[in-house]
């Protein structure tokens, strides 16, 4: 085996990227960079009805936002057929594999058979020993590896321990169809071989899978790569992850508007944990994760605690680097593109002024993007029923003459227009709520918002003139 650490995702292309694979893409990816090997992605297309260039591409686009960066070019295991096909008849020349000449009907016998019996559905061998000369005319063969039959085949798993399962449970499995396609045993097992994969780590409901791989290692003579088979994601309730728990794509986070260095800080603490730390950058845990300290049992996912992760990392987002995030997001996010074809760099400029007020009120880009509404709004602004609510008589007279005595602010910022509508309070005998509450329902149509002293200074002197004025006269 080499020396160097080599591990892989290899996600089948049937549909979006599961959050369960994007944190095995994530463990593979931690556990190659900690040990300063490799991680290699392998597209397992050999489902040619099921596979589906879109879902290649949404696996691609969801480890590149998660910024877990592969090593090499993608491959594809339907291109490495010819490869899998030279290995089967390898085995087959070296005795290792036989040609099953067992037609449907018989094996749905079979099944039949074992379900009456109480016994799970095993092909019986029929086909292990006879002479090919027996075989019925205009029947294609399958190929079968010659499993044994006596004692276990043991998985000693650097996550669950040693793992035994009876020879008995493990038929004569097929490696090659009648078609001549390969199966995916076989394609797995030569790929990783041909691959030089020295750690699989991957669900641990590919337990039975490796112990079917392991008996055609040991059939090749090749040496079996470590195994780590780490525990499902479940949902707050414990069951399985499923729909009824809410998005499983990785594709709905990012239109949730999380982060992504926040989804890898929640996906690495969902079955691995450095202590009591909550917290980590990347770098902390390249340096600190290892396959050996990932947890026997289920992780449940807890989206509270993801919304609140990620509003911890937006605030300590500079507020450069969280507006680069939000455009990039945009074509992503709910109304992002209605407010990506609004954008104008005095726009992009309003966004940038006004992040820091926005980043203290969100949990996620949605929320900031919601919260930055104000900003593209158009005139005249039409409140909410709670603003209209506000916006009564007195409250539009008021407006009237706080227009007017923002007028002659100088120059226009937070500081200056603060005193004026406070000096405008106390003139009135108003509490400041009673002036700034109808100024913010004017300004931005409702009654919460960024600071309303900062919401004047971000759309500036003549936009909220203008906005003031229009309430005032409704």
């Amino acid at each position: 085996m080499p020396d160097k650490v080599v591990t892989r995702f290899a996600p089948s292309p049937t549909g979006y990227l599961h959050i369960g694979g994007a944190r095995t893409a994530l463990f593979n990816w931690l556990y190659a960079r900690h040990m300063g090997g490799t991680m290699l992605l392998r597209i397992e297309d050999t489902d040619i009805e099921r596979s589906s260039e879109a879902a290649v591409a949404a696996i691609l686009d969801g480890l590149s936002w998660l910024e877990l960066h592969w090593d090499g070019e993608p491959i594809f295991q339907s291109k490495r057929a010819a490869r899998h096909r030279e290995v089967a008849e390898q085995l087959l020349a070296a005795g290792g594999a036989y040609r099953c000449y067992a037609s449907p009907e018989e094996l749905n016998e079979m099944r039949a058979l074992a379900r009456a019996e109480g016994r799970p559905p095993r092909y019986d061998g029929r086909w292990r020993d006879r002479d090919p000369s027996e075989a019925p005319p205009g029947v294609k063969p399958v190929i079968r590896v010659k499993a044994p039959r006596d004692g276990e085949t043991v998985i000693e798993d650097r996550v669950q321990g040693r793992v035994a399962f009876p020879n008995k449970d493990l038929d004569d499995f097929v490696i090659l169809r009648s078609d001549g396609t390969p199966t995916y045993m076989l394609s797995v097992v030569v790929d990783d071989h041909d691959m030089d994969v020295t750690h699989v780590i991957r669900g641990d409901d590919h337990f039975t899978n490796s112990a079917r791989q392991k008996i055609l290692y040991d059939a090749l003579g090749w040496r079996l790569p470590v195994m780590a088979h780490i525990p499902l994601i479940h949902g707050p309730d414990g069951a399985k992850l499923s729909k009824r728990h809410g998005a499983l794509g990785i594709d709905a986070y990012r239109a949730m508007g999380y982060l992504p260095q926040a989804m890898r800080n929640y996906l690495v603490r969902l079955g691995w944990s450095k202590g009591d730390k909550e917290i980590m950058s990347t770098e902390e845990m390249i340096r600190w994760f290892d396959i050996d300290d990932v947890g026997k049992s289920p992780a449940r996912i807890d989206f509270a605690k993801l919304e609140n992760l990620n509003a911890h990392y937006m605030r300590m987002t500079d507020d450069d680097t969280l507006l680069k995030a939000l455009l990039e997001a945009l074509p992503h996010l709910p109304g992002g593109q209605a407010v990506q074809a609004k954008l104008t760099p005095a726009r992009i400029a309003q966004l940038r002024m006004a992040m820091t007020g926005l980043k203290e009120r969100a949990k996620t880009l949605v929320e900031l993007l919601d919260g930055a509404a104000f900003i593209f709004a158009e005139r005249p602004i039409k409140p909410d029923a709670n603003a209209r609510a506000i916006l009564d008589e007195a409250a539009r007279r008021n407006l009237g003459q706080l227009g007017a005595a923002l007028a002659a602010a100088e120059p226009w910022s937070a500081e200056t227009t603060e005193s004026i509508v406070r000096r405008f309070a106390e003139q009135h005998g108003l509490k400041l709520g009673q002036a700034a509450q109808p100024l913010r329902a004017a300004l931005t149509g409702r009654v919460t918002s960024p600071g309303i002293f900062d919401v004047l200074a971000v759309l500036g002197r003549e936009e909220s003139l203008s906005r003031i004025a229009d309430q005032a006269r409704s």
